[in-house]
């Protein structure tokens, strides 16, 4: 008891002495780092192929490296955080992405890069949950932690978009490079000022690595590992190869026997229990589901400008610059609203419109124009997703322990990894599909034209997929949760899940 007093004490003096703002602004910079390389790299996929010789197929592991195992390592990441100190872990998490962002920089080969891309995404899976659970666990008053959680999502939708606009400009004016130097003088900054500022932060508890749930962490880890490498290899090996049902089928196995692991060991990497929280049952179903429609925009609606409009790489990065806007707007009003309104029915509204948003870019042809075919669907899809992704974020963390901060993030930013991986392989296949069917029932020789024309109605059907997993989304959202639901947060100023 008085071990914990005592930890308890320095908590709140290191926290009297550190402001708050300067805390979100640090973890912030990390997570940016982290969003940003999910997307950064796609402009630059041409120049680097060329550079170090990838085939066509291997060329894909230089994104599906990152996720693979950004996804397979959240869960352990975010526990971690809360049973090793969020502090230490954090910085940990940068040094490693910072340092794998150099070797990729410098890379020689394209193993040496597909190696280094997982080595970032090991320290992107302990930074992103970790940064969340301290802003969760710093922002304690419910109004203060509504506008941090705002400013979370600006970064954690926006930043993606932002990332096609960077590595654009890199790649076109420098080298595809720059797209991993970038981040090395942001991770020196982020290790350097947040050794100094950000408060100590003691493990939730007196856990030792011998008493540490390995059996979990392996089975946890390999299992969504496993899951993650069928979902990306579906898009080169199809939905039905034994290669994809078989690694789908050993991850679902993993993950079975890890759910009967932490019922039985005494001190689990995931206490089981913390999924009788309703509402963080309701925000990961519903960001499993949602991530895939929204990240169909970033890859399909980059295509098509590429692929169809003719725009240079610089040029899709900078269209995707009114989307970024519109999140940031939508961000900003979602925590103004979200107490009137309550935090339920500010997400279902953010769902509908990122729905529709989906829904009028549909509209896109072969011989279409940017402004009056994507632009209008892609500033309402962004007004949809500020709206969603905050409400959501408060969902997932609010109705738990601060125990339990790091282990609700992790599960969080992995229904979010899984679901936009899942989402993308589901709608490449359904667009390949439809492209193909287009071209075979032409029956003559094709022309560019008719290439075209089958790749945007690959493209439209894709889009009509994501807005129907953005409707589901609100769908089983507003089933999960209901009026009679207790206020999220008890101890602060009250934010009602219903208004």
């Amino acid at each position: 008891m008085s071990d914990s007093v005592a930890t308890a004490t320095v908590a709140v003096s290191d926290e009297r002495h550190t402001n708050r703002w300067v805390v979100l602004v640090l973890v912030c910079m990390a997570q940016f780092m982290v969003v940003l390389d999910s997307t950064i790299v796609n402009v630059a996929l041409p120049a680097i192929q060329h550079s170090l010789h990838f085939t066509v197929n291997s060329l894909q592991w230089v994104v599906n490296a990152y996720t693979l195992v950004l996804g397979g390592f959240l869960l352990l990441g975010g526990r971690a955080g809360d049973l090793f100190g969020r502090k230490r872990l954090f910085l940990i998490g940068v040094v490693i992405f910072t340092v794998a962002s150099l070797m990729n920089a410098l890379g020689t080969t394209a193993g040496m890069l597909i190696l280094f891309r997982g080595v970032q995404g090991f320290g992107a899976a302990l930074i992103s949950p970790i940064a969340l659970s301290i802003v969760t666990t710093t922002f304690t008053d419910g109004r203060e932690r509504a506008k941090a959680l705002a400013v979370w999502a600006v970064i954690a939708v926006g930043g993606a978009s932002i990332g096609l606009i960077i590595g654009g400009a890199l790649t076109e004016y420098l080298s595809w490079r720059w797209n991993f130097f970038i981040n090395i003088p942001v991770g020196i900054a982020v290790v350097t000022v947040s050794w100094r500022l950000l408060p100590r932060m003691a493990p939730t508890r007196s856990h030792g690595f011998r008493e540490f749930d390995i059996g979990g962490a392996v089975t946890a880890t390999a299992g969504l590992m496993s899951i993650v490498y069928g979902i990306v290899g579906a898009n080169q090996y199809g939905w039905t190869d034994a290669r994809t049902l078989g690694f789908m089928a050993v991850g679902v196995a993993l993950l079975v026997v890890f759910v009967v692991i932490e019922s039985r060991v005494e001190d689990p990497l995931v206490r089981l229990g913390i999924f009788r929280v309703r509402t963080l049952r309701a925000a990961d179903v519903t960001m499993l589901i949602v991530s895939g429609g929204m990240f169909s925009v970033f890859f399909f609606a980059s295509l098509y400008v590429q692929e169809v409009l003719g725009f240079s790489p610089l040029r899709a990065g900078l269209g995707f610059l009114p989307l970024t806007a519109a999140i940031v707007l939508s961000a900003g009003l979602a925590q103004r609203v979200i107490g009137p309104l309550g935090i339920k029915l500010t997400a279902l509204i953010g769902l509908t419109v990122a729905a529709i948003g989906l829904a009028m870019m549909t509209t896109i042809s072969a011989q279409g124009s940017y402004t009056t075919e994507v632009l209008p669907g892609l500033v309402v899809m962004g007004l949809g997703l500020g709206l969603t992704f905050m409400p959501l974020t408060m969902l997932a963390t609010y109705g738990t322990d601060a125990d339990d901060a790091g282990l609700a993030s992790g599960l969080l930013n992995a229904s979010q990894q899984v679901g936009g991986a899942l989402g993308l392989a589901i709608l490449s296949t359904l667009a390949a599909h439809m492209t193909t069917s287009h071209l075979a029932g032409l029956g003559r020789a094709t022309t560019q034209l008719d290439k075209a024309t089958a790749a945007v109605s690959g493209y439209r059907a894709a889009f009509i997929a994501g807005a129907a997993m953005m409707v589901l989304g609100a769908v089983l959202l507003a089933l999960m949760i209901n009026s009679r639901e207790a206020r999220v947060d008890q101890a602060a100023v009250p934010i009602p899940l219903d208004g």
